[in-house]
């Protein structure tokens, strides 16, 4: 069965910064484009990032460009998102997402597999 297993979420100060990380397993890893969306309570998941089958290309949401970054190791089968410049508007559950083809997407609804999220709360 693929599982995806979010870790590194946590507290953070305004203008602060987290790495949270994406373990894979499952999943045929090096084939499958990846991605981060996240999810405020009240609000709609949100594309946040993704990343190609071989690490190229990368896309971001207009919300995070700039400040985020999506990185992959195909042989450690992990993805990461490096936050930087976090603000309060960007607390949410950050979800990881895999699917079978290698070329990335926006859309949610293209992701087969989904993690369980990890908590990014950014303090005022």
């Amino acid at each position: 069965q693929v599982q995806l297993v979010e870790s590194g979420g946590g507290l953070v100060q305004a203008g602060g910064s987290l790495r949270i990380s994406c373990a894979a397993s499952g999943l045929t890893f090096s084939s499958s484009a990846m991605g981060w969306f996240r999810q405020a309570p009240v609000k709609e998941r949100e594309f946040v990032a993704s990343i190609g089958s071989t690490g190229i290309p990368t896309r971001y949401g207009d919300s995070v460009k700039g400040r985020f970054t999506i990185s992959r190791d195909n042989v450690k089968n992990m993805v990461y998102l490096q936050t930087n410049s976090l603000n309060p508007e960007d607390t949410a559950v950050y979800y990881c997402a895999g699917r079978r083809g290698g070329a990335t997407s926006t859309y949610s609804a293209s992701y087969e597999y989904w993690g369980q999220g990890t908590q990014v709360t950014v303090s005022s």
